[in-house]
């Protein structure tokens, strides 16, 4: 049997599947992330209970790993990119045993520079999962620290946007006067979530400036108490990146979907806001769909050196 191994490297964590031909994940590993440096050492040694000589496995890998701060810098494919352009613009690593690949580039409709590093192999996954995505227009929400809105045609990444949703979320809890308390993760089902995500439908004439202050009004006029006014925030800014992403793609696509690729928690949030504008969603598992997506992005590499071979 041909093992070899699938490797989703981000900035903080890493974590890597022994997988078998067929992509069926037999065990895995954790360890620290692209930020620690390190890489072969790190890699050698948690894959040295797989193989007695590490540096003969065959590995795909995807993530910071191939960022500038990476192992090797894996440069960006400019869409429109195809499943097959993307495991072709692969970097080699220790004569080509390690495949690293590439992030995607564009230009957005705002014409402006944009980049993913790692969300496109869990498009690829899930379209490997869900073949329908390989049919038509079809919009993609990958919602996260950076929530990517893509569109795809006929399998091709035309073009995406990013949103630092998550991230502003983060700050503004953790960082500013305008949450007092924490609280714990947002819920779906969460009256001051619920609340966020109506109050930007209510006005959307508005601009997301002019509505943040809201997380502290409302607290002080009796309306939020301190524990829910985080997931008011995050219904404000959930609803705003929805609205926005809408705004850009909505009239792209045929049919009012839109399909999740992320954590349950964060897409349930999503799937929430996208009800409220009566679109359909679906979903794909995020670590799945990276999985899914090295093993697709493996399985073309090995037909590519068959046919070279031959």
């Amino acid at each position: 049997m041909n093992r070899f191994v699938a490797g989703d490297w981000g900035t903080t964590n890493l974590r890597l599947f022994l997988c078998d031909d067929s992509g069926a994940v037999l065990e895995s590993a954790s360890g620290p992330g692209a930020a620690a440096g390190h890489f072969a050492d790190v890699f050698d040694s948690l894959v040295a209970k797989w193989a007695p000589h590490p540096e003969e496995l065959h590995a795909v890998l995807c993530g910071m790993v191939g960022s500038t701060i990476g192992w090797i810098e894996a440069p960006y494919l400019a869409c429109p990119a195809r499943p097959e352009d993307i495991a072709t613009a692969c970097a080699p690593l220790r004569d080509g045993r390690i495949r690293i690949i590439p992030g995607l580039s564009c230009r957005n409709r705002f014409d402006a520079p944009d980049f993913m590093r790692g969300e496109e192999t869990q498009i690829l996954g899930a379209m490997e999962l869900q073949p329908a995505l390989r049919e038509g227009r079809r919009l993609l929400c990958l919602p996260g620290t950076h929530t990517k809105w893509v569109l795809l045609e006929d399998g091709a990444v035309i073009e995406f946007l990013t949103a630092p949703t998550g991230e502003l979320f983060t700050l503004l809890r953790e960082g500013s006067v305008l949450v007092r308390e924490r609280g714990g993760a947002p819920d779906a089902r969460a009256p001051a979530f619920k609340l966020g995500l109506a109050e930007v439908d209510r006005f959307p004439q508005a601009q997301l400036l002019h509505r943040l202050f809201e997380c502290r009004s409302r607290g002080l006029a009796g309306e939020l108490v301190p524990q829910d006014v985080a997931s008011f925030l995050s219904g404000l800014l959930i609803a705003s990146d929805i609205a926005g992403g809408l705004d850009v793609f909505g009239n792209s696509i045929v049919v009012p979907a839109v399909h999740l690729i992320g954590s349950p928690q964060l897409m349930e949030l999503y799937a929430a806001g996208l009800g409220l504008r009566h679109y359909e969603t679906s979903s794909t598992d995020g670590s799945l769909a990276a999985v899914a997506g090295l093993a697709q992005v493996r399985r073309q590499l090995t037909r590519g050196s068959m046919a070279n071979a031959n």
